[in-house]
């Protein structure tokens, strides 16, 4: 059964100081869409992060964006919130503990740079759940030049702190200029919280030729999508090398992870003044599944997390999921966490620093609500059991990543078992429902 690591909070950071962080998210990256996967597609600057920090093989989110970001933010499945899907209505209730006010409360300065998608009204945004500073889109990915969400009463988005705003240029640079801004005016008695959520690679694409050229080798039909990922590729580097000449990349722990699978659709058609430039966007080979499903293309994605000089270079194959972040983040930075959350993460902490062996968590749950009523998925160590509306499918994830071959009809009894255990963690569901 799971580690009851949950509340080891107080181990203290490894320097003397209190680290930053940063926390980059890309937006619908798939598995196969890094170099270091093998992908064409130019990523240098995330290669590096992963090859020169710790490469988390086994990572885990939701199958689509806001559901991820709840989960990053608080530590909590999004079922607990009642969210499976992107929202552009308010998706956690007022007082939630988030990490930026757990953060904030610490002395940190906390700021997000880029999509919240976690209420896309003013007076639901980054400021009202522990952010300081403010800036990007409140609902999801936009055009790249002027910004605008999909049509319809939230195309207008973007902004900074309370207020909308129209600026010129593209969002990945927009995005990437603000955290490097931050960096460099970052108090010097304040250790930073930095979120960087960017809307690369989300469709609609624009991109310029100086990153078409970049990609002209890749097929026409996703040379748009891969140009858009070398650009904000690009804007991580940036955004290191900020950390480099302030003098703050050795006191700052960075993650990098993908909110979602790639995905096989094109919905620019929704946006105004767009057209479709692709047929498939994001690749998630050899995982089975895009965004949207429950297989592992669909919610295993790239992830890393880099600290130079106090975590160790290696590959955790271990399974870890996108809840993790807010107990392991708090027990870097020697944050108590509050105890009046019940956490579905876990404090990895140990792990990544070497203190414990990843064996202690191979075995934990992870439970994953889907985007329909019905649809959940439950990892139990190497077994994960799917249900929808079909047959429940079963797979051994370690034998059998693809998911390629379906074996509940040859382990009835597992079936069972994983079902119950679903059942157990489907009624914690809608526990934190948001009030009007």
């Amino acid at each position: 059964m799971r580690l009851l690591l949950l509340f080891a909070f107080l181990a203290a950071p490894l320097s003397a100081a209190p680290p930053n962080i940063v926390v980059i998210v890309a937006d619908d990256m798939g598995w196969a869409d890094v170099g270091y996967h093998g992908s064409p597609i130019p990523t240098p600057h995330i290669d590096a992060l992963c090859e020169t920090g710790i490469e988390l093989d086994r990572f885990y989110v939701a199958p689509m964006c806001t559901p991820t970001r709840a989960a990053l933010l608080t530590g909590r499945y999004w079922s607990r919130f009642g969210n499976t899907r992107p929202s552009n209505t308010r998706v956690l209730p007022w007082g939630t503990p988030t990490l930026a006010s757990t953060l904030k409360a610490a002395g940190y300065q906390t700021a997000i740079s880029g999509k919240w998608h976690l209420g896309s009204k003013l007076e639901w945004g980054p400021q009202k759940f522990g952010f300081d500073h403010s800036y990007g889109s409140l609902a999801g990915g936009v055009t790249p030049w002027t910004h605008l969400y999909k049509r319809g009463p939230y195309t207008k988005t973007w902004y900074r702190d309370d207020q909308f705003i129209e600026e010129k240029g593209h969002v990945t640079d927009l995005i990437t200029e603000e955290a490097v801004r931050r960096i460099h005016e970052k108090p010097d008695d304040q250790p930073l919280f930095l979120y960087v959520p960017y809307t690369a690679p989300h469709t609609p694409f624009d991109e310029s030729d100086e990153y078409l050229k970049r990609v002209a080798h890749i097929p026409a039909d996703r040379r748009q999508y891969a140009a858009s990922c070398t650009h904000m590729d690009e804007g991580v580097g940036r955004i290191i090398q900020a950390l480099e000449k302030t003098d703050q990349r050795d006191n700052t722990l960075v993650v990098f992870f993908s909110d979602n699978g790639g995905t096989k659709s094109d919905d620019s058609h929704n946006f105004p003044d767009t057209k479709p430039t692709t047929k498939t966007n994001g690749f998630n080979h050899p995982l089975r599944g895009w965004k949207k499903e429950l297989y592992e293309g669909g919610i295993r994605v790239p992830a890393c997390v880099n600290w130079p000089g106090n975590l160790a270079k290696a590959k955790l194959s271990a399974p870890l999921h996108a809840t993790d972040w807010l107990p392991t983040i708090l027990a870097a930075a020697g944050v108590e966490a509050p105890s009046n959350i019940k956490y579905d993460g876990q404090n990895i902490w140990p792990i990544l620093t070497g203190k414990a062996a990843p064996s202690s968590i191979e075995d934990r749950l992870i439970y994953t609500k889907g985007i329909h009523q019905i649809d959940a998925s439950l990892h139990y160590g190497d077994w994960k059991l799917i249900r929808s509306k079909s047959s429940p499918q079963l797979f051994h994830i370690r034998e059998d990543p693809s998911e390629e071959n379906d074996v509940s009809k040859s382990h009835p009894e597992q079936v069972k078992e994983l079902i119950r255990l679903m059942d157990t963690e489907a009624s914690k569901d809608n526990d934190a429902l948001p009030s009007s």
